[in-house]
C-alpha cells in the first residue's frame, strides 16, 4: 500500500490526512498534541474557560493512519527527516506546515495543557489592564479588539497601524461597515501612524507604558499586543534537498498544486506560493485539490485537479458574537456578508461544531 507523509496538521494538513486515510497509509506529522482551532485563539484568550474548544486530539483524526508527534528538519523528494533523527518514507508527500503567528493567536507551547495554562495567565495579565493597545489593524488586530469589548466593554482599545486603510481589498462598504461597529463598539483605530518603537514591555503582559508615535504624540496603554508579523514556516526546507524557496520563503507549485519538479509532492495553505490570502479558509479550499489529484495517482490516473486563486477576498470577519462583517463569493465577485451569515458561519462557535465532527468527538 502507498504511504503519504503528511507534513503539518493545521487546516489543510488535517483535512488532506483525514480525507486520504481510506486510500493509502497515511502519517501525519505534527509537533503538538492537538490540531488548533487559530480562528477561536483571540477567545480563547478573553474566555479562558472556553479556551478548550480550540483544541482537538490528533488522536480522534485517523482511523488507520498515525500520528507522528515530531517535527520535520528535512524533506527530500523520497521523504522526511525528523528532529529525533528519524525518517519517514514517503510515496507522496504533503507539505502543509503553514505561518507561525504572533501569540495568543497561536499558542506558543506544543502541549494542549501548557498552551491552556498559558492562555489562563495571559487572561489574567489582560484582565488587570484598563488600556488596551492592539498594533496592527490587519482582521486580527480587528477581532481581537471586539473580542474584548465584548467581555470588558469598559476597556480603552486602541488599535493603531501605520497604513491608511483597514485590512486591504474589503468592499467599501463593508469597510465602511466594520469602522461603524468599531465606533459603536468605543475602539480607537489610529491608521496614519505607528510607534517610533515598540512599548517596553513583553507583549500580552501587563505594565503601563507611554509610547511615541510617528507624529510626535504619545499613547499610554497598560498592556499591548502584536496583530503583525507572520512568517510562513519553510525552515525545514531551506537546505534546498527538495526546492529552492522564493524570496519570501514559499514553495513554487503548478496549478495542480504540485511542487515544481515534482509529480508526488504537494504543497498547500501558507508554504505554498500562491496569490492566495494567509488564511485558513483558502487552505481548506486548496485541500480538496490535493486530494483529488493523489486520489487519481494511487489509481494510476494522471493528476488533473486544479486549483484556481479567487482574485477576490473571501473574509468571514467577527468582533465577538454580536457583530461583524464579511464578504463572500458571489458571481461577479464577491458580496457583503450579512451579520446573521458571519454569526452562523463563524461568530457564534468559531467553527467548533465543524472541527468536532472532523475529530469524531460528540
Amino acid at each position: 500500500m502507498s504511504r503519504i507523509v503528511v507534513v503539518g496538521g493545521g487546516y489543510g494538513g488535517a483535512l488532506v490526512a483525514k480525507e486520504l486515510d481510506a486510500d493509502a497509509e497515511v502519517v501525519l506529522v505534527d509537533p503538538r498534541d492537538a490540531f488548533v482551532n487559530v480562528a477561536g485563539g483571540l477567545r480563547a484568550l478573553t474566555r479562558p474557560d472556553w479556551a478548550p474548544n480550540i483544541f482537538f486530539p490528533f488522536d480522534g483524526l485517523l482511523d488507520r493512519g498515525r500520528v507522528v508527534r515530531d517535527r520535520a528538519v528535512s524533506v527530500d523528494s523520497g521523504g522526511v527527516e525528523l528532529s529525533s533523527g528519524e525518517r519517514v518514507e514517503g510515496d507522496y508527500l504533503v507539505l502543509a506546515t503553514g505561518s507561525s503567528y504572533p501569540y495568543p493567536i497561536r499558542p506558543k507551547r506544543a502541549s494542549t495543557a501548557d498552551a491552556l495554562a498559558d492562555l489562563r495567565a495571559s487572561h489574567g495579565e489582560l484582565s488587570r489592564a484598563g488600556r488596551v493597545l492592539i498594533l496592527g489593524a490587519g482582521a486580527v488586530g480587528v477581532e481581537l479588539a471586539g473580542e474584548i469589548k465584548e467581555v470588558w466593554p469598559e476597556k480603552q482599545v486602541t488599535v493603531v497601524d501605520p497604513t491608511g486603510g483597514l485590512i486591504p481589498r474589503l468592499l467599501p462598504e463593508v469597510r465602511d461597515d466594520l469602522c461603524n461597529q468599531l465606533d459603536k463598539l468605543g475602539v480607537e483605530l489610529r491608521l496614519d501612524t505607528g510607534l517610533t518603537a515598540l512599548p517596553p514591555t513583553e507583549p500580552g503582559r501587563f505594565g503601563p507604558f507611554t509610547a511615541t508615535t510617528g507624529d510626535g504624540g504619545e499613547l499610554a496603554a497598560d498592556i499591548w499586543f502584536r496583530a503583525f508579523g507572520v512568517r510562513v514556516n519553510s525552515d525545514y526546507l531551506a537546505d534546498g534537498r527538495l526546492v529552492a524557496l522564493t524570496g519570501s520563503g514559499t514553495v513554487p507549485v503548478t496549478e495542480r498544486l504540485q511542487v515544481q519538479g515534482y509529480e508526488h509532492v504537494y504543497a498547500l495553505g501558507d508554504l505554498a506560493d500562491l496569490p492566495d490570502p494567509k488564511m485558513a479558509s483558502y487552505a481548506q479550499t486548496q485541500a480538496p485539490v490535493v486530494v483529488r489529484n493523489i486520489r487519481a495517482q494511487l489509481a494510476g490516473e494522471r493528476a488533473e485537479a486544479v486549483h484556481r486563486p479567487m482574485p477576490a477576498l473571501m473574509i468571514l470577519l467577527p468582533l465577538g458574537t454580536r457583530g461583524g462583517v464579511g464578504q463572500l463569493p458571489a458571481a461577479d465577485g464577491v458580496a457583503p456578508a450579512t451579520f446573521e451569515t458571519v454569526s452562523q458561519r463563524k461568530g457564534a462557535d468559531l467553527f467548533t461544531a465543524r472541527f468536532r465532527e472532523r475529530f469524531g468527538l460528540r
